[in-house]
């Protein structure tokens, strides 16, 4: 089930959280868990059996790591466990194909290749049950002493598919002590609704024409301003696609009484590659950096080892994106970067007018996610190479008809991923009557989204496959 679609926002929303309310105040966790294993089971009802594992052994995980912490042995034992449970089960589900496609590459080797359908959100539930564990281990959370409000932490619907990244220690107290106010539920409608209109009226339609250029077979080639264009579509689908379901993930933890970090911070108005990846997917840079990267050494001893620190970060993060060369080759890609701008380039760049560090940026992000597009590695390396051929002309009839027509989104894409709307309303909120015009807004946009899931078919969610 998809937080857009209409069997979601007329049936499941409106029903959950009319029960939600009627329960009394000690029974919410208990129906939350109940209400989040249907929201996960709804497509694949074997999925749940998954999911209660997933609770089961990393709540006992937990309980040992606490329960011996006086014996230092021990409790590292029960630590690495559990984390190597958590990774085998993500490594077999995620990665099966990829080691054993890898592995058919030797000549002496012919080993069966198995389908196994990845389940989805087990990327972000699984580094939220290692973020628990391991924050348990270093006393930076608290046990949970209820399995029901450890089931519902982790299987919490607005946030289980495609996150954000929500640790423990950041809702624990929510979890027990959470009260539910007007306030927050009315700024939860708000912020849902503007996630659902990023998502359905801009993320769809640029995704309808990254479609179009990149996944028909056309005989003529797009020429090289329509293969920009073709990527520019894909990065503002991918942005609203993404930062639209965060945005609905916390405006639903706002309904139900809880308050979940900031996932996006316009990335697309960055200066720098380092910067960028300050404001993109906040939570997963976080976990990298607090799990993976300072556990390393960070940038305690040298150097040297601080590029090759940030080169494991780089590279799991790419493969945690997916089980495709091209997931690694665009993390890896994004390591060098940082490493360059951190060691050769600051100083230049700096120096560099705002105008030109923003197109810098912008060049390099338009890059990264064509190698992050582009799973196939031959059509990935065809679509790099038309990017700078101008023997295929500027831009094909047919792709400059496609972009005439999808000009008005487009200006709007551009104007939404930069903070212009924002600061306009905090300029004129405590305008007399602004309410009014903030509820039409909400209203109007909810209505176009409505409108637009019952004329589309098309209605992906990108982050679903990670």
């Amino acid at each position: 089930m998809v937080f857009s679609s209409l069997v979601f926002l007329f049936a499941y929303l409106p029903i959950t959280l009319l029960i939600y309310y009627i329960v009394p105040r000690k029974g919410r966790n208990l129906f939350l868990f109940f209400i989040n294993l249907v929201f996960y089971g709804w497509g694949e009802p074997m999925l749940v059996f998954l999911m209660l594992f997933n609770v089961l052994f990393n709540y006992i995980g937990g309980w040992l790591v606490d329960k011996y912490r006086q014996d230092a042995k021990k409790k590292k034992l029960f630590l690495v466990l559990t984390c190597i449970l958590d990774i085998g089960i993500l490594a077999v589900f995620k990665y099966t194909g990829m080691i054993t496609e890898t592995l058919n590459m030797l000549p002496f080797l012919n080993i069966p290749e198995l389908q196994i359908s990845l389940p989805i959100g087990i990327s972000f539930y699984t580094f939220q049950t290692m973020s628990y564990v391991i924050d348990v281990y270093r006393d930076d959370a608290p046990v949970s002493k209820s399995f029901i409000n450890f089931g519902t932490y982790l299987a919490l619907f607005p946030q289980l598919i495609a996150g954000p990244i929500v640790r423990y220690r950041d809702v624990a107290d929510q979890m027990i002590h959470r009260r539910e106010t007007l306030a927050q539920f009315t700024k939860g409608v708000k912020i849902f609704c503007i996630g659902l209109g990023k998502k359905v009226l801009i993320a769809n339609q640029m995704g309808l024409i990254t479609k179009a250029l990149f996944e028909t077979t056309h005989t003529d080639p797009h020429g090289i301003l329509g293969t920009w264009f073709g990527i520019a579509a894909y990065t503002f689908q991918i942005y609203f696609d993404f930062s639209g379901y965060s945005d609905m993930a916390c405006g639903l933890g706002n309904m139900l009484g809880f308050e979940f970090l900031k996932n996006f911070n316009y990335p697309y108005i960055s200066k720098s590659i380092t910067e960028f990846w300050r404001r993109w997917h906040i939570s997963l840079s976080t976990w990298f950096k607090e799990y993976v990267y300072i556990p390393l050494g960070g940038n305690r001893k040298g150097v040297k080892r601080q590029i090759i620190n940030l080169l494991i970060v780089w590279g799991l993060t790419g493969l945690w994106h997916g089980a495709a060369y091209n997931f690694i080759f665009w993390g890896l890609f994004y390591g060098l970067l940082l490493i360059l701008e951190k060691f050769v380039l600051k100083k230049f760049l700096d120096r560099l007018p705002s105008v030109l560090q923003h197109v810098y940026t912008m060049f390099i992000v338009l890059i990264g996610w064509t190698l992050f597009y582009f799973t196939d590695v031959n059509q990935l390396f065809s679509a790099l190479g038309d990017m700078f051929n101008f023997g295929n002309g500027l831009i094909s009839d047919t792709t400059l008809n496609l972009f005439l027509s999808n000009l008005p989104v487009l200006i709007a894409a551009g104007i939404a991923c930069t903070p212009l709307a924002a600061k306009l309303y905090e300029r004129f909120k405590h305008v007399r009557f602004m309410w009014v015009a903030e509820t039409l807004f909400v209203a109007v946009v909810l209505f176009l989204s409505t409108a637009s899931l019952v004329d589309q078919s098309y209605n992906p969610f990108l982050y679903f496959r990670f």
